[in-house]
């Protein structure tokens, strides 16, 4: 009877044993689970924090990209703006450009024709003197100055034999160019005249020029719509009247030969539409 209590006690102690074993290991499971439970419900509130920082991030990105798309739309828009402007403004200097090449070539085509008629006059007169007669070009227009002493005498505005001479070649070459319109214009000296039919130097240039626009017209047939006549007087010197030398280069008849404006443009306006 003894032995049974003592094997019984034995079996007791043992079982006791085990089972603390058991119940250590069963604790350390425990708190290594619930640190792993610790550990991963940090990582659950890191994650969810990352989670709405993400989610912000994704809504303004979404944001962004909702305005980027309309400023797309926009941008297309005003590209097609811009590139209409555009089109326009190539189209605007090719014509531009196609107006500036059609008047040079209109101004070539009156220059051509104006050296040819620097040519012919310069032809005409040659054989006279260069300091009592010049001809020059400016600008497309063309200039014949003459001295009085080949067409007046002294204080007079009769044209005198050697004048009209002079006048009838001039007159061939202007008659031969019926595009251009004549200009005459009369120059004196500031020497102060007054006589029964002369007031003082504007009567006295006026009335060379217009002697010489009747000559023109009625022994040369040089039609009158082609004609001016123009008085100076003494206001537009090429010389000093201190000396005798400088008022007779004063005493002068100028005959401006100039294009028609009206025939000018319109030569330049046939052009524009022969381009078109």
């Amino acid at each position: 009877m003894k032995r049974l209590v003592v094997l019984s006690l034995v079996s007791l102690l043992t079982a006791s044993c085990v089972s603390k074993k058991k119940f250590t290991e069963l604790e350390d499971k425990h708190q290594e689970t619930s640190s792993k439970l610790s550990q991963a419900k940090m990582e659950l509130a890191a994650c969810l924090d990352d989670k709405k920082k993400t989610s912000k991030e994704i809504e303004y990105l979404r944001s962004v990209n909702y305005k980027l798309s309309e400023n797309i739309g926009e941008l297309s828009l005003l590209s097609r703006k811009e590139a209409e402007n555009l089109q326009s403004s190539l189209q605007s200097i090719r014509e531009k450009d196609l107006q500036i090449k059609t008047m040079q070539e209109a101004v070539n085509k009156k220059d051509s024709v104006t050296l040819a008629l620097v040519t012919s006059l310069k032809g005409a007169i040659g054989d006279l003197d260069d300091e009592d007669i010049s001809v020059n070009v400016d600008k497309g227009v063309v200039f014949v100055s003459i001295s009085d002493k080949f067409l007046f005498r002294s204080g007079s505005f009769a044209v005198n034999n050697a004048g009209k001479e002079v006048l009838g070649k001039v007159a061939k070459i202007i008659e031969s160019k019926p595009s251009f319109e004549v200009m005459v214009e009369g120059h004196t000296d500031d020497k102060s005249i007054l006589t029964d039919c002369l007031q003082d130097n504007w009567d006295l240039s006026v009335k060379r020029a217009t002697s010489i626009v009747r000559l023109l017209q009625d022994d040369h047939n040089v039609a009158p719509g082609r004609l001016t006549a123009a008085g100076r007087s003494e206001y537009i010197p090429i010389a000093s009247n201190e000396t005798a030398d400088g008022r007779s280069k004063n005493r002068r008849t100028r005959i401006v030969i100039m294009p028609k404006l009206d025939e000018f443009y319109g030569m330049i306006e046939d052009e524009l539409a022969k381009n078109k």
